[in-house]
């Protein structure tokens, strides 16, 4: 009994300086923000240091910007989570299979992941410019396009390049998630299947789409929170032009807090921002949820 309780105080000391930590640097700013979401602290309001309540969540939801930049969260959520997972499935899919040079294929895929976001975003940037990008050259020698296109310039497609530039960093690492899946399969089923008769779609629903449904729900909630909080690819590509069309609510509580100076306001974005994200976590649980009871 003694020594029990000696080994959780050494237990307890190990994990001592990391509960610090966290408490310091998660904990702390987490009831901070939500304290200043209630409270003015905007140093340009007459009212600052006054009790606010609700009132800084009641101005966000009842703002047409607020709605319009998570119309715009959302599309780029959905749209670049849709890519990764559809995309990382397949190429995965291709990498599961052996052939000549699969092992290198194999090495490289994790490359565009690897590249820092910063590198990334500057270098899309660059490909998609409008005097001498290589995009435009590429599309115009296909004669694909007539002229050069200002793609970051304009509203309609300044969205949907930044979902190709995420969705071409990140996919790689749903493809590692679903390989390692997929390499856990047990290949003999895929045998008794063939001599069943089951074709290779059949084979596709009955036996990898069931084996890798967590996997998926494990990428797509991830990535979904990680798109929520996308910020430095819209800041190194478009700062949420043009036109405020690549102005997601993350960016927009970045306006608040440092281009406004509206503290207040920016940790209320902030909150519904992670409200926003646990509903939808919870919606993507019980979906798969029901899937594997029926």
């Amino acid at each position: 009994m003694r020594l029990r309780k000696e080994e959780e105080r050494y237990a307890f000391g190990l994990i001592a300086p990391s509960m610090i930590v966290v408490f310091g640097v998660i904990i702390i700013p987490i009831i901070t923000t939500f304290i200043y979401s209630l409270v003015n602290i905007n140093p340009l309001s007459s009212h600052v240091g006054e009790f606010a309540g609700l009132s800084f969540y009641i101005k966000a939801l009842s703002s047409k910007a607020f709605w319009d930049d998570l119309g715009r969260t959302l599309y780029f959520t959905i749209a670049s989570t849709a890519i990764e997972t559809i995309f990382g499935l397949l190429i995965a899919l291709l990498l599961n299979q052996k052939f000549p040079g699969v092992s290198f294929l194999r090495s490289i895929i994790i490359i565009p992941w690897a590249i820092p976001t910063v590198v990334n975003g500057s270098l899309w940037k660059l490909m998609l410019n409008g005097e001498y990008g290589v995009i435009n050259a590429l599309l115009q020698r296909t004669h694909l396009i007539s002229t050069y296109q200002s793609w970051l310039g304009n509203p309609r497609t300044a969205m949907l390049c930044i979902v190709i530039a995420d969705a071409w960093k990140m996919t790689p690492l749903a493809v590692i998630f679903f390989l390692a899946a997929l390499q856990g399969i047990d290949y003999t089923v895929y045998e008794a299947a063939k001599v069943d008769g089951a074709g290779m779609i059949a084979r596709f629903r009955a036996i990898t789409l069931p084996a890798l449904r967590p996997t998926i729900m494990v990428i797509v909630v991830m990535r979904t929170v990680e798109k929520f909080k996308a910020f430095d690819i819209f800041y190194l590509m478009t700062r949420g032009g043009p036109a405020n069309s690549t102005k997601t609510l993350m960016y927009d509580t970045y306006l608040q807090a440092f281009t406004n100076l509206n503290y207040s306001d920016a940790a209320t974005y902030a909150y519904l921002i992670a409200i926003v994200v646990a509903l939808m976590t919870v919606f993507y649980v019980r979906m798969m949820k029901r899937r594997d009871l029926a």
